[in-house]
């Protein structure tokens, strides 16, 4: 059975997406068969998977539907698309922003219904993959319920400024929230918050660290932290470069990939504890 993590944070632009989609990156390279689901409706996480695997491949992928047609039809496997060696993606598409609308018509009388649609969809494919990440848009909405109950564990993504604090916090009471009100029906826990700086030496940067130690315990943040890399930011333009490409990788390349397989075996070791 696979296990299921939601990357989260309710302040925008904190690098929540970039970093699950890394993440699910590098726990392919090391061998886990990975799902990432984009159930964000603006699909930033499928455009830059797509990206990659065109870069990858040198070819464009075309989908025969839509995600909201195959949550019609009560069937996620029809869409699933393979993007490199052990990394899949169910992808996002603009028509997920009806999916909340689908759900009230679907179950008019029970919030609780719809909250857990997800995971029964979902269900059928834990049997196919290690992992399976979630990216969620920074909302309190069905999308991020329908996430948190489907997953096993959490990983708050905090940028190192006042806003993106709040919003981890609130993001995780409003998690022990669901666990509180579900708490028959779920079992998830947060395996820990990754911080993300804005600046490398910035004063802000080291309050909000100090600040999100003092709230959260020491031990519950990452070891490793994600600094100000401008490569992440090109990623978003040109997708993923592989390291093992040596006609397209550079030092920037090598540098952020070897942070982020450090990074994913610090995830992986904080399962297992």
């Amino acid at each position: 059975m696979s296990t299921n993590i939601t990357f989260g944070n309710f302040k925008g632009g904190t690098g929540k997406t970039t970093n699950s989609v890394l993440i699910s990156y590098h726990l392919a390279r090391k061998g886990y068969k990975t799902l990432l689901v984009d159930l964000d409706p603006q699909a930033n996480a499928t455009s830059l998977l797509l990206k990659t695997a065109q870069n990858e491949n040198n070819e464009a992928i075309s989908f025969p539907k839509t995600l909201m047609t195959a949550i019609s039809e009560d069937d996620l496997s029809s869409i699933v698309t393979p993007i490199l060696s052990n990394l899949f993606l169910l992808p996002g598409f603009a028509d997920f922003t009806s999916y909340p609308l689908f759900l009230e018509k679907k179950f008019p009388h029970t919030q609780k219904d719809r909250i857990f649609f997800l995971k029964e969809l979902i269900g059928p494919l834990e049997s196919k993959y290690d992992f399976i990440i979630f990216d969620v848009p920074p909302t309190l909405s069905t999308y991020t319920d329908s996430s948190i109950v489907a997953s096993d564990y959490i990983v708050i993504v905090l940028q190192t400024q006042e806003r993106s604090l709040v919003g981890a916090e609130a993001f995780i009471q409003y998690a022990q929230e669901l666990y509180d009100t579900y708490s028959s029906k779920v079992n998830f826990d947060i395996t820990g918050i990754l911080p993300v700086l804005l600046k490398n030496t910035s004063p802000v940067d080291q309050t909000i660290l100090e600040q999100s130690k003092q709230k959260f315990g020491s031990e519950n943040l990452f070891e490793n932290v994600v600094r100000n890399m401008e490569r992440v930011k090109r990623y978003d333009l040109i997708g993923i470069t592989n390291p093992d490409d040596t006609h397209k990788r550079d030092m920037h390349d090598l540098r952020l990939h070897n942070l982020y397989s450090t990074i994913t075996d610090e995830l992986l070791e904080k399962i297992k504890k």
